[in-house]
């Protein structure tokens, strides 16, 4: 006989969750304790990009000259990895139907939904009661929710089907989007400072994907389209090959630098360093919107193949 099936809480093994924690702890602690001090000898590769930053590139941030100098060819591997990932993503998250956005579906459904039904004499008023359960409809006869939780009625027994968040979670998104907007721009503009495209790239598609989970996909729909962001990708992965292909052409080595330096401390330091970050900026912060948002509008079949 079957044991019958409980609605009891999983058990807690909270024995097991400090052990973890512990030896976590310990990890770290040791790990900080062997960080070299402010007197310990620095490594090689940290002496020659000191050597080489300020003469051969005009730039006073060593790991920028590292990242997209020394060893611009490891980056500009990595850069296409993500390319190649990006593509990997949106072939398996493409469906049957032309995709004009990303969480553009529903509508595609609704239309095959409606061709089975006029084909097989569905029960219509069986979806006339799922339509009257629907929460609203907009002017284009597309069931959505409430714009936000504030139209919503307190005490409803049904999930919450706002489209966006509270009006706290929307003022801060708005206050700290520009803030984190600059701080991207100012990553990968200023090449005496610490950072580069690819985190400034993460950090703008942290910015869109905070205004999509305040103010919900209708408010950026327009922006972030699957057309507008590919072509963007592309032009960053074009302008990432053409700067290191003149190298070869015009200096006789890939990735050397052809672009006369400017003063060091400038928004026109490091020659090719700026061009390469600034095209890496363009395409990891495309591609990264592209997953995002290629996976958030995937959905299965909900109507079985005529095979």
């Amino acid at each position: 006989m079957r044991p019958r099936e409980t609605d009891d809480e999983p058990t807690h093994r909270p024995i097991i969750g400090a052990v973890l924690v512990a030896g976590v702890a310990v990890v770290l602690a040791v790990a900080m304790v062997d960080l070299p001090r402010e007197g310990a000898p620095l490594p090689s590769v940290a002496r020659y990009a000191m050597d080489v930053a300020i003469p051969k590139w005009g730039i006073t941030e060593p790991v920028n000259e590292i990242v997209y100098g020394t060893r611009g060819f490891d980056t500009f591997g990595e850069t296409f990895l993500l390319l190649g990932a990006v593509v990997c993503v949106i072939t398996l998250t493409r469906r049957r139907e032309p995709r004009q956005g990303f969480i553009g579906e529903q509508e595609a459904g609704a239309r095959e939904q409606a061709r089975h039904d006029a084909g097989s004499g569905g029960n219509e008023t069986a979806r006339q009661a799922e339509k009257a359960e629907e929460p609203g409809e907009d002017p284009t006869d597309r069931p959505v929710g409430p714009a936000t939780p504030d139209h919503e009625p307190l005490g409803r027994p049904a999930p919450e089907a706002a489209q966006a968040m509270t009006v706290v979670v929307r003022v801060a998104s708005r206050v700290a989007s520009p803030i984190l907007a600059v701080a991207g721009i100012y990553l990968v503009a200023w090449g005496y400072s610490p950072g580069g495209g690819f985190p400034a790239g993460a950090v703008m598609a942290g910015v869109i994907l905070l205004v999509y989970a305040a103010f919900g996909y209708r408010r950026i729909a327009r922006a972030v389209q699957p057309s507008i962001f590919e072509t963007l990708e592309l032009l960053g992965a074009l302008i990432i090959i053409g700067c290191e292909t003149l190298g070869l052409v015009l200096k006789g080595s890939f990735s050397a630098n052809w672009i006369p330096l400017a003063e060091p401390q400038t928004i026109r330091s490091g020659g090719i360093l700026q061009l390469f970050s600034g095209g890496e900026f363009i395409e990891v912060a495309t591609g990264l919107v592209l997953v995002i948002f290629a996976i958030l509008g995937m959905e299965h079949d909900w109507a079985r193949d005529r095979q």
